[in-house]
């Protein structure tokens, strides 16, 4: 088999370290500080080194700046923090600068300053200011790329002259993770990126054909003496919520902390206390007929920042704290679930990680959720009781890395999730290791891992392991990988997993360009296949294989497509909904094609369209869809984006119900519609208005006839309708509606005050040949659940409060 070429291959690769001479800077220390102005007439820029000359490497390496375009860096600190002032010669007709949220980049140049105390190449603190004066920060590394879920407190200036912009930012000890060392060497880069052409140039040159992004970082040298700082932080906040539903009006008040805490130098402890997830956005629901779970994206911000380590091994799935009750209810006579919640409340959360020097990485994640219960009603005495779905649960994750090489990483990871009384409880582990070569060419990949359900009849353990190699350098690439999932292998009390019992094998190639090639900034060609089996029965399930392409023209427009074949029998042993069962279907062919304007112009677009279809005998299965997202950028404020996505399916077959022995598939229709507006208004980098709207439409509309899907896994179409095989009808008319509005006010350094108005529609029923119209009116004429609520943050350093009591003692 190819996969025992796999340690052969990898053992006759070389090991060399990456050969480039780094640039070094050489940092002095201030006696007293600049002031973040946008001005650099402070004394302590006087004298002080410059980083400059910097290279391009995106779209094209090894340019050189002009000095009309030149960039100038000074850098300096004390014993608070680093400062930095950056002189980007521009033509101020030239600089973009739109505005908007903190952490999106929009059409703005920009500049940022990015710092490895650790100096290990995988282990980046990134700080972006734009010419709009918004700023952006993230954590960065191979295994995650870059994490903008995370957030610093900081500050930065910018101001627009004759002949360019000028940058002023400080960046206290406390936003960084290091030891105590006397003589430090940092790894430092410094980015500018020119919006109008999407050029990009560092201070120390980046070689985009291989490697990550942090073993391109320069050095800092110079930094003597460095004491790091109690790093405490709290975040307390008050909100307050008004809900309104069918004329019944509920209040109601949080209080409540989250705080950060330096436990040692590199490791930080993260705590919310009595949370408040009230303003998280909306989930995008849509109508699933399929056979998995339908889940949601996180955005619930403790959850979403610094979770780097924690997302190890694709083991921990943010939404399972404080989703849904995984209890039943038990009816007795004459009795109906009056109210069955949808989540659980989440107590408390806390996560403590960090790195030490050698990089060895600790993650610990902890969160409670109390005891959930459902409301059952007697419908003979209309008497009600409460019945316990979900107990008193803990969520536990253990994550231990070690890095090395500059590339590389070993790591281990468990996963529990214990509930209080006879409930399930679960334990995942992992074993995973993720080796490059040092002269970043070939990857390695395996994970190892095993999962124990403890259910009431007894514990049932099952295994995966995922093997993969890749060449990860040069214009032509490959990967090569199998994936196995035994039928009892299961991570869902805290991880996501769709389905177990697959042995799956792929392969891929592809061609790219790092350099302006013809019309043609970069492109890339892919190709791939995919041979499925089960684990158990050892059998064959289908296979695919797909070609693609993707560009971006000198225009900065982009455009690509792809065509993906199943040929031959497909074996479905999902959609039947019952274990051993199967459905054939055959050579399903699907494409699309898409485009995206170059955003820089003030009317801009996104769109795509595709189809599918079966080449199968007695099947006229045909699927249509399209999108299409006009986008207006009135100017530097004011941004408006309308999306219709449209997708038609005629003639499709699937899983409808079942009676006590026989599995009942449908001949249907479905149509889904997609209305969404999002428009955001920035007042200045401080203040934003935002509005979301997203009205969701899908109708299924049922043949007849049912389909009985036979042993053999085929169907048979009989000329019994729903109604007389005693089924419900099983046609749908599901519509939704939602609207957010929220103002942000950011009154001090990582404090905010948001107001938010949003209200809710939904309507579920069979009537799927209503048109939009009507269908808009029926939905219209739902109950409507109008919410507002208001929060208050405010961010305290320890160590500003303790100056101010020290300088009151003082006096």
């Amino acid at each position: 088999m190819k996969f025992r070429l796999f340690p052969l291959v990898f053992s006759l690769c070389y090991f060399f370290t990456l050969a480039q001479e780094k640039k070094t800077l050489n940092i002095t220390r201030t006696a007293t500080a600049p002031k973040i102005d946008g001005v650099l007439d402070d004394e302590s820029w006087n004298d002080v080194e410059e980083a400059k000359d910097f290279i391009q490497f995106r779209p094209e390496m090894g340019i050189k700046e002009t000095p009309e375009t030149r960039t100038v860096v000074k850098i300096t600190y004390d014993d608070d923090a680093i400062y930095v002032g950056a002189y980007l010669y521009d033509n101020p007709k030239d600089i973009m600068s739109q505005l908007t949220r903190r952490d999106d980049f929009g059409q703005s140049d920009f500049f940022g300053f990015i710092l490895n105390p650790n100096n290990d190449g995988q282990n980046n603190t990134e700080f972006f200011v734009f010419s709009s004066g918004v700023q952006a920060d993230a954590i960065e590394s191979p295994g995650i790329g870059e994490d903008f879920g995370w957030n610093a407190v900081w500050d930065s200036a910018v101001k627009i002259v004759d002949d360019g912009w000028i940058v002023e930012m400080k960046i206290p000890y406390r936003t960084l993770r290091f030891s105590n060392q006397e003589v430090p060497t940092w790894g430092l880069q410094i980015h500018r990126h020119y919006r109008r052409n999407r050029s990009q140039f560092t201070w120390n040159p980046i070689d985009v054909t291989k490697g990550n992004v942090g073993i391109y970082n320069g050095n800092l040298k110079g930094l003597t003496n460095l004491d790091p700082p109690t790093r405490l932080t709290f975040y307390p906040f008050v909100s307050g919520i008004v809900n309104t539903f069918e004329g019944e009006t509920e209040t109601q008040f949080n209080a409540g902390m989250d705080l950060k805490y330096g436990i040692t130098e590199n490791f930080t402890l993260d705590a919310t206390l009595i949370p408040d997830f009230s303003q998280a956005g909306f989930d995008r629901v849509v109508l699933n007929l399929g056979p998995f779970e339908q889940t949601f994206s996180e955005q619930r911000q403790f959850f979403t920042e610094g979770v780097d380590l924690f997302t190890k091994g694709d083991l921990f799935f943010s939404r399972r704290v404080g989703n849904e009750p995984t209890g039943s209810v038990t009816l007795g006579p004459n009795e109906e679930i009056q109210e069955y919640p949808n989540q659980t409340k989440v107590l408390n959360a806390l996560k403590v990680s960090g790195r030490t020097k050698n990089g060895l990485g600790v993650g610990i994640f902890n969160a409670i959720t109390e005891k959930t219960y459902a409301k059952i009603n007697n419908v003979e005495t209309n008497t009600s009781r409460k019945e316990l779905v979900e107990p008193l649960a803990n969520y536990n994750i253990l994550v231990i890395d070690q890095q090395f090489n500059q590339n590389s990483s070993v790591s281990l990871i468990n996963t529990n999730v214990t509930r209080n009384g006879h409930f399930r409880d679960a334990n995942v582990t992992g074993l995973l290791a993720d080796l490059t070569t040092k002269k970043n060419t070939y990857n390695l990949e395996a994970e190892l891992k095993m999962s124990n359900v403890n259910l009431e009849s007894g514990t049932e353990t099952g295994y995966s392991y995922k093997l993969e190699f890749a060449k990860v350098y040069g214009n032509w690439q490959y990967w090569l990988g199998h994936e196995f999932a035994d039928d009892t292998y299961d991570i869902n009390d805290l991880g996501l997993q769709f389905r177990n019992n697959f042995s799956n094998f792929g392969v891929e190639g592809s061609y790219r360009t790092f350099e302006p090639t013809g019309i043609f900034n970069s492109y890339n060609y892919n190709a791939w296949i995919d041979y499925n089996r089960l684990s158990n029965p050892s059998t064959y399930t289908g296979s695919t294989v797909g070609i693609s392409f993707s560009g971006q023209l000198k225009s900065l427009d982009g455009l690509g497509g792809n065509i993906s074949l199943q040929p031959g029998k497909q074996y479905d042993y999902f959609e039947p909904r019952e274990e051993g069962r199967y459905f054939i279907y055959e050579n399903r062919l699907n494409g699309n094609i898409w485009i995206s304007s170059n955003y820089n112009r003030k009317f801009a677009i996104d769109a795509n369209i595709g189809g599918a279809t079966f080449f199968e005998e007695g099947r006229e299965t045909k699927n249509i869809w399209f999108g299409i997202s006009p986008r207006v950028r009135l100017n530097d404020k004011v941004l408006l984006i309308y999306s219709l996505d449209y997708d038609k399916v005629n003639d499709d077959r699937g899983y409808a119900d079942r009676t006590e022995n026989t599995i009942i598939f449908g001949n249907r229709d479905q149509k889904t519609l997609i209305n969404s507006i999002t428009g955001t208004y920035s007042f200045n980098p401080f203040h934003s208005l935002n509005l979301t709207f997203r009205n969701y439409w899908s109708t299924v509309l049922y043949d007849d006839n049912i389909y009985i899907l036979q042993e053999n896994g085929r169907l048979f179409e009989t000329n019994i309708s729903f109604e007389d095989a005693g089924l419900e009808n099983p046609n749908i008319n599901f519509s939704t509606w939602n609207l957010d509005l929220s103002y942000s006010w950011q009154f001090a350094p990582g404090s905010f005050l948001t107001a938010l108005y949003r209200n809710q529609l939904f309507n579920y029923d069979s009537e799927a040949e209503l048109n939009f119209t009507n269908n808009f009116d029926r939905l219209l004429n739902q109950p409507i659940q109008n919410s507002f609520s208001l929060k208050i943050q405010y961010f305290i350093d320890y160590n500003n409060v303790k100056k101010i009591f020290n300088k009151k003692s003082n006096s």
